[in-house]
């Protein structure tokens, strides 16, 4: 079962951070592959640590850290999530662990957290699947939403799990299609 265990951005963490960030590359983020300035820049300006951010390792029993997640949007009922994997345990069926015990995580860390959200590509397969398999319901598709680089912009897929799903082990599900 993986585990979080705080990032300490500012402190003992501060460069294997910058590592894990410029040493993997990223395909389905909107910035693929970060130089040293850009992480620092980011560190600097509380993207993975403020009043809004958590920043977290993902370590898994056996190997140690395979991944980072940051948490935004902390002061909102609903945040959001930026996942990453270390590019030698992508597709290794590490996912849906990694989303779980994020998603436990925030729901029993922030009591008034009532709706969780994450956000991926439309060619992001792989994930789009995990959310699936963990309870995720789609809720937007955001058409030519994601910039891509050197390429046209691909759709943006939102997915949310509520806290009475998370806790019931169901998924309240919508009607797509209302006004018919």
């Amino acid at each position: 079962m993986l585990t979080l265990e705080k990032v300490d951005v500012n402190g003992a963490d501060r460069a294997a951070l910058l590592d894990f960030m410029t040493s993997h590359h990223f395909p389905f983020h909107v910035r693929s592959r970060l130089s040293v300035m850009d992480v620092q820049e980011m560190i600097d300006d509380g993207d993975f640590h403020d009043a809004e951010h958590e920043s977290h390792w993902l370590i898994h029993p056996e190997h140690g850290r395979i991944g980072l997640v940051r948490l935004e949007d902390l002061e909102d009922p609903t945040p959001l999530f930026d996942l990453r994997l270390a590019t030698s345990w992508r597709g290794q069926g590490l996912g849906e662990q990694a989303l779980n015990a994020i998603t436990s995580y925030v729901f029993g860390r922030f009591g008034e957290v009532t709706r969780f959200e994450g956000q991926t590509r439309e060619d992001n397969i792989a994930m789009r699947k995990v959310f699936e398999r963990c309870g995720w319901l789609k809720e937007a598709h955001y058409r030519e939403s994601w910039p891509v680089a050197g390429a046209p912009a691909v759709a943006s897929v939102a997915y949310a799990i509520l806290r009475r799903d998370w806790e019931t082990g169901t998924t309240t599900t919508f009607e797509w299609n209302d006004l018919d």
